[in-house]
């Protein structure tokens, strides 16, 4: 079963007057268990309106979109995904901690549940020291690590992040990308990723869906394999060749050597 199966994906937009905008046009994507997947296309192409797709954020006008088996719609129901932005979307009055247990507070955890996984969490992102701060006391690098925590506390098996480092300098951008790698191997979960740098794309996934301009669709998968994601990984002439690849298909060129033949 894959966490997400998308297929034939369509959303048109009606604004006055009887316009539309068609923002993907029959959208193939399938995401496996464990998989990390990255959508990379120009500004406009989609790629947010897709990952709102699987979140049930928005409907598709045509075609089916299912997360780990059941609807959409079923599966927000069922919390079976954490969502994590751009901005992270702090509660400025909640602590650290508070914003963590949220989610477990929203639906009733016990208090002992939430607290020993608010404290599982904050060790896993690294925050443990700063469990009582405030957001405004925070860096951005460690209000996204706070965030990223948020979403996963129902511990679940779909990550969906939009730009969530689009904000923060390049140094910070590198350091969160190499946590995320450490925190999307050590929990299992899929992770679909929006961006919209190829070096980013690149170091995070196992694949990257390439997409074209509106209205969007999937042009290529470049399938990437560079092992451990550690700081060294983007010295590697296999990580050049995965960027090389990428840059290619964005602009319609074949990269038959690394390009996956297929979306699993």
């Amino acid at each position: 079963m894959s966490a997400v199966d998308v297929r034939g994906a369509t959303r048109v937009f009606r604004g006055d007057r009887g316009s539309t905008v068609q923002a993907l046009d029959a959208v193939d994507l399938q995401v496996a268990e464990g998989e990390f997947v990255s959508l990379i296309g120009p500004s406009g192409c989609g790629k947010s309106t897709l990952l709102r797709l699987i979140a049930d954020l928005d409907t598709a006008s045509a075609g089916a979109v299912e997360v780990f088996g059941a609807p959409a719609a079923q599966a927000r129901r069922e919390h079976a995904y954490g969502i994590a932005f751009q901005q992270a979307g702090l509660l400025p009055w909640r602590t650290v901690r508070g914003n963590v247990e949220l989610p477990l507070a929203l639906h009733k955890a016990p208090k002992r549940d939430r607290t020993a996984r608010v404290d599982e969490l904050l060790a896993l992102v690294g925050l443990t020291d700063f469990a009582d701060r405030y957001p405004d006391q925070l860096s951005g690098g460690m209000q996204q690590r706070v965030a990223i925590a948020r979403a996963l506390a129902e511990r679940p098996r779909l990550l969906l992040m939009d730009e969530p480092f689009g904000a923060l300098d390049e140094m910070t951008r590198e350091r969160m990308q190499t946590e995320l790698a450490r925190i999307a191997a050590e929990t299992g979960a899929a992770v679909v990723f929006v961006t919209h740098s190829i070096p980013e794309a690149v170091f995070l996934s196992d694949r990257v869906a390439v997409m074209s301009p509106r209205p969007g669709r999937i042009t290529a998968v470049v399938d990437v394999a560079l092992g451990l994601r550690e700081e060294g990984v983007r010295e590697d002439e296999a990580f050049f060749a995965a960027v090389t690849a990428v840059r290619e298909a964005l602009h319609g060129a074949d990269a038959p050597a690394i390009r996956g033949a297929e979306q699993r």
